[in-house]
């Protein structure tokens, strides 16, 4: 098998994303795309295709290892996914999710894995779930130079206190707190917050409160970008069709029907031919 990598003078040639260019995406109103990766060969794809953030999501969880939560995924194992997808990216920023037990347990803890996760993957950030709860971290992350993305809205690996994968912020209640805590992590230095399954209205003013860009998914039009799994948006995932996922291609049907001809061809002996044959 072989691959074939991108030479030292085209990735040269590439302007990197930063935080201050999301920060001047946004003040400009240019939309951000933001996806998942998990994979070097997947990372490389994105990052040409123009993607400007990737996310090491620990949906990886999820979609990587079968899971049905993003909670037993480790940071070991977030570590392994993010060194592939760095080695596979020239431009895009690359947020490296904190998995659940890696940061909840105190803001030594928090800062702990963080540095872990920059030191051993060479990513540029690293993203936490929670508002008032997790903001001593946030901050300690912050004073050791590390950039933050925050999570609000619905938070997956919440999902046993929710009870359910609805709608987040729909009563005042909720709402308010959703405010606080995006004020307060704007406040604190977080370079932007993904805003996860809220109402649309709602996302908006909320992007219009704040001088950080707003990463909406499932959560309108009207924050400063939009991010989606990877695989949801590929096809990949026939058995998980939210509202918010628009499926961009059918690759679980391209990739079955491929194979099926593969092993018909290898059943048949007309795999390989004279072509393939040395």
């Amino acid at each position: 098998m072989s691959t074939q990598t991108v030479s030292a003078d085209t990735a040269a040639d590439v302007r990197r994303v930063t935080t201050q260019t999301l920060q001047a995406m946004r003040a400009e109103g240019t939309p951000i795309a933001m996806l998942t990766a998990y994979d070097y060969t997947s990372a490389r794809l994105l990052d040409e295709a123009g993607v400007d953030v990737l996310l090491v999501g620990d949906s990886a969880s999820n979609v990587m290892a079968g899971h049905e939560t993003t909670l037993p995924i480790t940071l070991d194992q977030m570590i392994y996914h993010a060194q592939c997808v760095v080695r596979g990216v020239n431009r895009a920023l690359v947020v490296v999710d904190l998995p659940f037990g890696a940061y909840q347990g105190s803001s030594r803890e928090a800062l702990r894995s963080a540095i872990r996760v920059m030191k051993e993957t060479g990513a540029h950030a690293v993203k936490l779930e929670g508002g008032a709860g997790v903001l001593q971290s946030v901050k300690r992350i912050l004073g050791a130079g590390i950039p933050v993305m925050g999570h609000l809205g619905l938070t997956p690996q919440s999902i046993y206190k929710f009870g359910t994968y609805k709608v987040r912020a729909r009563d005042v209640e909720e709402a308010d707190a959703l405010r606080r805590d995006l004020r307060a992590l704007a406040e604190a230095g977080a370079f932007g917050v993904v805003l996860e399954k809220i109402p649309a209205e709602l996302a908006a003013e909320l992007t219009e409160s704040v001088d950080v860009p707003t990463i909406g998914i499932g959560a309108g039009v009207g924050c400063s970008g939009q991010v989606l799994v990877t695989h949801d948006l590929l096809g990949l995932t026939k058995d998980f069709n939210p509202r918010f996922v628009r499926h961009y291609a059918d690759l679980a049907g391209t990739v079955t029907g491929a194979v099926g001809r593969y092993v018909e061809d290898v059943r048949r002996r007309a795999f390989p031919g004279d072509e393939e044959s040395y």
